[in-house]
């Protein structure tokens, strides 16, 4: 009788057990938490280690004479070396939405520790103010004072803040101490506002000075709406930088294929980013790291990446025909193609689609030779018959001049024969065929 009594017991105690543990599975499983929604980037930059040179006015040929370069002024504007009690606010345009972000920020290794008294972040207004109600202070695990370490980088706990497609955030940090600019990206092509003291959470910023830079500040991601959808990933120069578009319009190829992708309804939830340095190259360092070496930072570890789109060789091309370049900064189109082909290989290997994008038209430079021009022609060749890439972009063919295919279209030519205006970013936006991004193969 009592051992009836104990296997009835036990046998009812497995049952409220069993009974139990499915609540609390079925409970868990409906908790709604943000630590398990998937993110994507829709807004990010690379921060170079190395600031793009300023253009030279000139250069130096054959027997000692000297071309002038066609006169288009530098978009760059320069700024502190050094802050300390100041408040930088930074201008950055999301391309997919979300019911809240976050926010990343990055610290250069070699460099020094930074601290970030405070961060905010706000919807934007003209002249560097923000909207009214809009602010948001930032936290970092509950905390809103932050140091990063050298080489250290840092996500902001969600921002429960609506951010509809397409709309600019101000992103203000304020620097108790005196800190070196040391992760920088010089080319914002918005503007950026500095002040003194801690004016963070300020509708208005009182006697800023304005520079054209993004100090610190890396990414900002949004909840994945869709399955689907991913981060797109636009590496490259200072082409796909939108080095001669105009400022604060958001013309860089990269920004109008945003645009494009939120006039689809499907594709209205992929973010883009744009991850151009102008003078980078694919091989060797120069105008920050060489794309071979920093595919892993603004490509593999960016959020919820499933697509990157590569426009790059024209500077490993130029810098093998400049005269007066060192032979150690020469490359071969083989080379490039090498270069190139590791790049699809690493994207692969972490279930990334490549788009290769082929190299445009330069004739036209004071350096140009058929010697470089042959070198184009073969990596574009490659790119376009290879079949290593999931899909090819012919930049080169939707900007090249129809009577003259050596060069840009004269109307999309800003007079430096390399980098297109905002009707050729356009042109080029338009090149990149949608449908890539609703293949699920």
């Amino acid at each position: 009788m009592r051992r009836a009594r104990l296997f009835a017991f036990r046998e009812s105690f497995v049952r409220a057990f069993v009974v139990a543990a499915a609540l609390l599975l079925a409970m868990v499983a409906a908790w709604p938490s943000h630590a398990q929604e998937r993110w994507i980037e829709s807004w990010g930059t690379p921060l170079p280690l190395i600031s793009a040179p300023f253009p030279p006015s000139g250069l130096e040929g054959d027997g000692g004479t000297v071309v002038e370069r066609p006169p288009v002024a530098p978009p760059f504007i320069a700024y502190p070396a050094t802050f300390a009690d100041q408040t930088i606010r930074m201008i950055v345009r999301a391309s997919a939405g979300g019911a809240r972000f976050r926010l990343e920020l990055a610290n250069a290794q070699g460099g020094d520790p930074v601290t970030f008294g405070s961060v905010h972040a706000a919807m934007t207004r003209p002249e560097g103010a923000i909207v009214p109600g809009s602010g948001r202070r930032v936290t970092f695990g509950g905390r809103e004072r932050l140091t990063l370490q050298p080489g250290a980088r840092a996500v902001s706990d969600p921002i429960d803040l609506t951010l509809p497609p397409l709309t600019e955030v101000s992103v203000s940090i304020y620097l108790p101490d005196a800190t070196r600019a040391t992760t920088v990206d010089p080319l914002a092509l918005v503007p950026t506002f500095i002040a003194a003291g801690n004016q963070v959470a300020a509708e208005e910023l009182e006697d800023p000075i304005v520079v054209g830079s993004y100090f610190w500040l890396r990414g900002l991601s949004v909840p994945a709406l869709d399955p689907a959808a991913g981060t797109i990933v636009a590496i490259g120069d200072s082409i796909t930088e939108g080095y001669a578009t105009t400022p604060w319009e958001h013309r860089s190829w990269p920004s109008l294929l945003a645009d494009r992708l939120q006039q689809h309804p499907d594709l209205a939830k992929w973010g883009v980013v744009n991850a151009g340095i102008s003078g980078n190259r694919v091989l060797r360092r120069g105008a920050g790291d060489a794309i071979v070496a920093r595919f892993d930072e603004d490509v593999l570890s960016r959020p919820g990446v499933r697509w990157t789109i590569i426009l790059a060789s024209i500077n490993d091309i130029n810098m093998s025909i400049m005269p007066g370049m060192p032979k150690s900064e020469a490359a071969t189109a083989a080379d490039i193609i090498e270069g190139l082909d590791q790049l699809v290989s690493l994207a692969h290997l972490h279930g990334i689609k490549v788009a290769g994008g082929t190299v445009m038209a330069t004739q036209g430079l004071p350096f140009y030779s058929q010697a470089g021009e042959a070198m184009r022609q073969q990596v574009n060749a490659w790119i376009r018959s290879s079949g290593r890439f999931d899909a090819v972009v012919d930049f080169d063919a939707a900007t090249r001049d129809p009577a003259d295919p050596l060069r840009l279209r004269p109307e999309i030519d800003p007079g430096d024969h390399v980098h297109p205006n905002d009707a050729g970013n356009r042109l080029m936006a338009e090149a990149v065929d949608l449908d890539i991004f609703r293949r699920s193969d």
